[in-house]
């Protein structure tokens, strides 16, 4: 093929006779025909032969060529620089940004050493290459040392130079220095105020992120994604979907990065039906579900706890990345589809699509969500043994879990012993909390306090060993674990739920009094209560407020939960037998758990909740964890 190439258009030795000659133009109009890095050396050849590499905008074409091209090589185009006696800028330039482009910010900034002792002057682009090196090391030192050097050279007031020291300084928490060249500016441009609104974002200023915000004379998708983008980093997922409200509302367009971000906002929400809208966006605007737009479309409905919208997304993806597909396998695993999320595993590798370390961690997970043991194990092994992925901490983590939730507690510690690493608090919380659940008081307590030296902070580690302190009725045990807890100033953290209606999410806190339509909610809450009682129900309270002697107390403690309240304000607030979705924050008690599968059976309704944990699908009284959780 290369031989082919050149040969169409070199001139074979008898037509010289005829003045038909090989113009300089035509070898470097051969370069964009290239394939191939032999393809490449053949026309460097050919330069080298007509002495046309002599020329530096030719060698700097070519070493182009050899530094940016994805079938380059920055070695051919360091040779070419060190070959030329006089290297341009251009040249200089070139084989700074490859260096860039294949992760090698480094190297850059010591080519920059030799273009300065070459008496080489450097010009703007130079400088955007550089400053952009130092934000990848990161090298704020070094940027600092630029930055006097391009002052000297009159070059502060070129706008691309600008705005890669503005992001520099911020990416560093210089914010000052930052905000200093900003208002130094004399002809701000979109991408100035940009630069500045995502210092604000990185340095989490939000005050300064919105006061420049409101102040942009004009506000392009970049300026919209950082504000909407901040929100979601820093967990504001309602004020995300607000902003991106409100940036419908001025005429701006999304992007994907935009729409990626605003999934993500939905999906921790779980407000399905504001997700289901933003599909309908993307499908009336002709958007390509890409592995990346189509990742996150999948995990929005998994999130939401709609397996068909996932699947739908995930078949409609038209280039499935191997993120692709651990967005799918992961929605199944957490939705209690665990046989389902096995089978798609090994569709993915009948397809040959070669799996990564999320890859296992998601099929692990299933597994352990859904009992199988010994598949955890195989699977454990295979990732090692056949694919040569290292297992890491969250791999040893799913294994402890995947024993330790079937009560096999000798091999959820014997990983724990012989694991290359220390244990952290995710391990050992899962070892507790199935401690909890099969009443193992011995390794509980060993696991607890374990828990509470790795994550003294961490309000639950201190109430799941509380809790196994009061299961075994040692009282004295609860009460040190509670003054410990006050002491430290560490206080429980509220059982909130979420339910969506008409696109609106509505928040409920346990004991929740401040709604609006408290009075039909709690009228509702009386109903049920009625309805449970002739239905056989009988209220779990023995985990719930274990120091309070009153029965009576603890059974009304318990019917004030968040996920109660957000359950009878859906019945109160949608027709009969449509389904119910309620978004908490913290697990889900094993008394509201008993009482979601009878009230799936009373009312006919599937009642699916998203707790800390995983979703459990509630449908004519039976689970879809079948209580293994």
């Amino acid at each position: 093929m290369a031989s082919t190439v050149i040969n169409s258009y070199a001139l074979p030795a008898k037509n010289l006779s005829n003045k038909r000659k090989q113009t300089p133009n035509t070898n470097l109009s051969l370069l964009h025909l290239c394939t191939h890095l032999n393809e490449a050396k053949q026309i460097h050849a050919l330069m080298i032969k007509t002495s046309q590499i002599s020329d530096s905008y030719s060698a700097g074409r070519v070493a182009e060529f050899y530094a940016i091209s994805d079938h380059g090589s920055l070695e051919c185009a360091e040779k070419i620089l060190n070959s030329v006696q006089e290297p341009s800028s251009f040249l200089w330039n070139t084989v700074i940004r490859g260096n860039i482009m294949k992760q090698n910010p480094r190297n850059s900034i010591l080519l920059y050493d030799q273009m300065i002792s070459r008496s080489v002057e450097p010009d703007h682009f130079t400088f955007t290459f550089l400053l952009k090196a130092c934000t990848e090391l990161p090298a704020p030192d070094v940027g600092k040392q630029l930055h006097s050097q391009i002052s000297k050279l009159g070059l502060e007031s070129n706008s691309y130079v600008r705005n890669k020291l503005i992001h520099l300084y911020a990416i560093s928490g210089s914010i000052a220095d930052a905000r200093k060249l900003f208002d130094k500016s004399t002809d701000l441009d979109i991408v100035t105020w940009n630069s500045m609104l995502e210092a604000y974002a990185d340095c989490k200023d939000r005050e300064s992120l919105h006061k420049l915000f409101e102040e942009m004379p004009y506000k392009d998708v970049v300026s919209w994604n950082t504000v909407i983008g901040f929100y979601v980093q820093v967990g504001e997922f309602k004020e995300a979907v607000e902003m991106f409200r409100r940036m419908q509302e001025e005429g701006q367009l999304a992007n994907r990065v935009t729409l990626i971000s605003v999934l993500s906002a939905v999906a921790h929400l779980g407000a399905l039906a504001q997700g289901s809208w933003l599909h309908s966006y993307i499908d009336k605007n002709r958007v390509n579900l890409d592995e990346n737009l189509g990742s996150a479309l999948i995990n929005m409905y998994a999130k939401c706890g709609c397996l068909d919208g996932a699947i739908q997304a995930f078949e409609n993806t038209s280039k499935k990345s191997v993120d692709t597909w651990n967005s799918m396998i992961s929605g199944f695993a957490a939705n209690g589809q665990s046989l389902k999320a096995i089978r798609l595993f090994s569709r993915m590798e009948s397809l040959r699509v070669q799996p990564n370390a999320i890859t296992f961690s998601c099929v692990l997970n299933a597994c352990s969500h859904g009992g199988l043991v010994e598949e955890g194990v195989k699977y454990f092994r295979k990732m090692s043994e056949i694919y040569k992925i290292k297992p890491d901490i969250a791999h040893y983590g799913c294994m402890v879990d995947l024993f330790s939730r079937a009560a096999l507690f000798d091999r959820a510690e014997d990983i724990i012993r012989t694991m290359p690493m220390k244990p952290d608090k995710v391990m050992w919380k899962a070892l507790l909390g199935a401690c909890r659940n099969h009443r193992n008081f011995e390794v509980g307590e060993r696991a607890g306090l374990k828990l509470i030296e790795l994550a003294p902070e961490d309000h639950a580690s201190y109430v799941l060993l509380s809790n196994i302190y009061a299961i075994a009725e040692k009282w004295e045990g609860v009460h040190r674990v509670r003054k410990m807890m006050w002491e430290r100033g560490i206080k429980k953290i509220p059982g909130c739920s979420s339910i969506e209606l008409d696109g609106v999410v509505h928040e409920f806190i346990v004991g929740d009094i401040t709604h609006s339509g408290k009075k039909e909610i709690y009228e509702m809450l009386d109903e049920m209560g009625e309805k449970l009682n002739l239905a056989g129900y009988k209220p779990d309270t023995e985990q719930v407020l274990l120091d309070i002697e009153d029965e009576e107390v603890k059974k009304n403690s318990l019917s004030h939960h968040s996920e109660k309240l957000a359950i009878a304000f859906g019945f109160i607030s949608t027709s009969p037998k449509s389904t119910i979705r309620v978004v908490k924050n913290l697990r889900v008690c094993s008394d509201c758990h008993s009482v979601m599968k009878h009230l799936s059976k009373i009312y006919e309704r599937e009642i699916i909740i998203r707790d800390s944990n995983r979703f459990h699908h509630f449908s004519d009284g039976i689970c879809s964890c079948m209580d293994y959780w």
